[in-house]
């Protein structure tokens, strides 16, 4: 005798029926996984339109801000440092002959003003919309048209290399431990954000300052996007000028000396 199973068409038994086919596991895991995403989404925006820069644009802000910050701390730590040496000035119990001494190392490490002929180099980004103004070059891509970190140090180098007596950077004195540094299209030195025209200050001998940055490879390389992009370089001369000393700290956090 043959069991039920046997016939076509018979039905097969209640737990047979009951097994969830593959399909319908596989639409119900793409459902869930669905749902996971939304809920994803909707926790990361937390009612904001993730696709608008808003929040590089609060970022932005706030570096402006701590810069801005930070240029009032400096002016306030140059008038503490001010009145600090005029009381010591009036009586440290040192001789003429350590004065002069502390005021020749004072004008070396770039904490006093300095006052000299100068001259003053300017960095700009090129148009947005630049071309290649002469044949053979390629079109410019982006990373061509703006001023990059190696080349505001190839200019603060070629005039240290000219015998500049002390440079300033934007409204900032140059020490030894100052470093020029660019993130994306922006200058930060010594705590401080500055965007482009960037302006470059040297007291020293102009004419050797100016043969010292023609003859500088890295600024020779720097020119030739200067004629065929259009990069921003003006070099003129100031006369006489003062820089200001560095108000800064000048304590070394991340250095020490080798053992």
């Amino acid at each position: 005798m043959s069991n039920s199973a046997d016939f076509p068409g018979k039905e097969s038994s209640p737990a047979r029926r009951r097994r969830p086919r593959p399909v319908r596991i596989l639409t119900a895991g793409v459902f869930a996984l669905a749902g996971l995403l939304f809920f994803t989404s909707f926790d990361t925006a937390k009612g904001t339109n993730i696709r608008t820069d808003a929040s590089l644009l609060k970022l932005s802000d706030l570096i402006h801000e701590r810069s801005r910050k930070n240029g009032e701390l400096e002016e306030a730590n140059g008038a503490l440092r001010d009145d600090v040496d005029s009381l010591a000035e009036r009586d440290d119990g040192s001789t003429k002959a350590e004065d002069d001494k502390l005021a020749v190392l004072e004008e070396r490490a770039g904490t006093q003003k300095l006052k000299g002929e100068a001259i003053t180099v300017t960095l700009d980004d090129a148009p947005p919309d630049a071309t290649a103004k002469l044949p053979g070059y390629p079109e410019p891509q982006p990373d061509y048209l703006v001023i990059h970190q190696q080349d505001l140090q190839a200019v603060v180098n070629a005039m240290w290399q000219g015998g500049a007596e002390g440079i300033k950077v934007m409204d900032q004195r140059l020490i030894s431990t100052s470093a020029v540094r660019c993130v994306g299209n922006t200058l930060i030195l010594q705590g401080r954000v500055y965007s482009p025209p960037y302006k470059i200050t040297a007291v020293g001998d102009p004419e050797k300052l100016k043969r010292a940055l023609s003859a500088s490879p890295a600024i020779q390389n720097y020119m030739v996007y200067v004629n065929v992009y259009g990069l921003g370089w003006q070099v003129e001369d100031n006369g006489t000028v003062t820089l200001p000393g560095y108000s800064g700290t000048v304590d070394l956090h991340y250095a020490k000396p080798v053992e």
